[in-house]
């Protein structure tokens, strides 16, 4: 029962006091506690001002990282840390920059799905009021501000284009003439610009012989050098994608650098450790395990008009005397004239057609189709390819979940490899060594053997088999690399999304 109204009375009063004390001792800690929400982030303290004017430094150089200092406000921004600024202004402009630099450093200035149809990547989003609280909390603010970018080899394009930049005010620019190709032993006016050009890209150049219109072997030589780096086909020829390459100004080459550096703060900053990097751009794949590069190998990718997307996924295993279904766009656009002069064309290639794209479509009889009136743009049949020694999969092949159809496989064109740019696929990835890289996956796990992998393919077996452990897959499109020691390398934009990356920079946040 309740006790009388005076007691209870001074029952409350009691506990009241008592609260108002406890409340009274704690408040210096609360006020201190980082976990609590700050009143002011840049003004009204030394430690906040600190913190106001590191940002301002970190923003006055964004162009290091390919973003400009106009893009969030600066000259608002120093006039507002005037001392005689209103500071509540302040407070806002200062945390809306902060909170959009921080972002376009670290995961991108732009949503990559929004350039280019062919991207599809799960971009990283920074949460505001995480991103805040960090900041707040943040015993070095300026360390830990510097500390966003990616690492890996972002730190050396950003020297790259700082010496780009520097390059621009001092050096010369020589266009080498169009025309037919440049091949060696040929005599050519184009010769003496094409020494001069190459001079000023930085290459060592021979002095010319006795006829310096000649297109000597040393000069070829150069020539070769520098299609290496380029990723070009190295034959000493000077055709229409070397002439191309060798015209790229330095501008060019600082907004592809400015590109790359995007691109790399679009992936995670981790990219774990277990995984396989597909780079498009210069055709090359690495797998990483326990932090290390354990396989490396060279692939063909898509075609300037079917280009490999840049996707995120996962593989699971892999798949020996695959089938290959022809996808729809392929079978109207690259077989349907070869059935119209030959219903039969298709059969020496181990191809076979379908009534439908049901997996219990009943095949059919070429002859039974009158193959003038399809339609390429909604061919209704299936055409499937057959095992064997020219199966466009290969014998090997590694599915993984995209909105693409594309996947990683083996080829039966490996001459291919031998190519600078090996941009032939229809999109899919065409290794090199797929056994091989197998091998590394498992590591001596799972029972894997190589060998009897390799009879079950000699055998004409299809197989499937599981990894011991799910493989993230990467797929890019960097143009601008560097290796371990820093040396950069550049390859040429054959799909043209670096230009495409820069115009969307510029573009208002959204």
């Amino acid at each position: 029962m309740d006790g009388p109204p005076v007691g209870r009375y001074k029952r409350v009063v009691r506990r009241a006091s008592f609260f108002i004390g406890l409340l009274a001792l704690l408040a210096p800690i609360l006020a201190a506690s980082p976990s609590y929400a700050i009143d002011r982030l840049w003004t009204g303290s030394p430690i906040a001002e600190a913190r106001a004017q590191a940002l301002l430094s970190a923003i006055r150089i964004a162009d290091e990282h390919g973003l400009k200092p106009e893009w969030y406000r600066l000259a608002d921004l120093e006039r507002a840390v005037a001392p005689d600024a209103d500071k509540d202004k302040a407070e806002q402009l200062l945390t809306d920059a902060f909170v959009a630099y921080a972002s376009d450093v670290s995961t991108g200035r732009v949503r990559a799905n929004s350039i280019d149809r062919d991207i599809d990547i799960q971009q990283r989003k920074l949460d505001r009021t995480e991103l805040l609280k960090n900041a707040a909390e943040a015993s070095d603010f300026a360390a830990w501000l510097a500390a966003l970018p990616p690492k890996g080899d972002y730190p050396a394009l950003q020297k790259t284009l700082a010496t780009l930049r520097q390059q621009r005010a001092t050096t010369t620019f020589t266009r080498l003439p169009d025309g037919e190709a440049l091949k060696p032993g040929m005599i050519d006016v184009r010769i003496p610009i094409l020494r001069k050009r190459l001079a000023e890209l930085g290459l060592t150049v021979p002095s010319p012989g006795a006829v310096a219109e000649l297109y000597d072997d040393p000069l070829v030589a150069v020539v070769k050098e520098y299609q290496t780096t380029k990723g070009l086909t190295v034959d000493g020829v000077i055709g229409a994608m070397t002439t191309r390459s060798l015209n790229t100004t330095l501008d060019d080459r600082i907004d592809q650098v400015i590109a790359n550096l995007e691109r790399r703060r679009w992936l995670p900053a981790n990219l774990g450790n277990r995984y396989v990097l597909v780079n498009a751009g210069d055709y090359s794949m690495v797998f990483v395990n326990g932090g290390e590069v354990v396989f490396q190998s060279l692939v063909i990718v898509g075609t300037p008009k079917n280009p490999t997307p840049e996707i995120a996924s996962t593989m699971y295993g892999f798949q020996t005397n695959p089938y290959w279904t022809v996808p729809q766009s392929i079978a109207g656009e690259e077989y349907l004239p070869m059935l119209r002069r030959d219903p039969h064309s298709l059969a020496a290639s181990g191809f076979r057609i379908f009534e439908s794209w049901n997996d219990d479509g009943s095949e059919i009889d070429p002859d039974t189709v009158d193959w003038s009136s399809v339609d390429p743009r909604a061919f209704p049949y299936r055409l499937r390819q057959d095992p064997g020694a020219g199966n466009a999969l290969g014998y090997i092949f590694f599915p993984f979940s995209n909105k693409y159809g594309i996947y990683m496989h083996d080829t039966a064109t490996r001459w291919l490899f031998t190519e600078g740019s090996r941009n032939f696929s229809h999109g899919c990835i065409r290794l090199q060594n797929p056994l091989d890289f197998v091998e590394k996956v498992f590591g001596g796990r799972g029972g894997f053997d190589k060998d009897r992998v390799r009879a079950a393919i000699d055998g004409g077996q299809q197989l499937s088999y599981s990894f011991p452990e799910p493989v993230r897959l990467y797929v890019t499109y960097r143009t601008v690399t560097a290796n371990s020691d820093g040396v950069v390398t550049f390859r040429d934009d054959i799909y043209g999304r670096d230009r495409r990356v820069v115009q969307a920079m510029v573009q208002p946040r959204s």
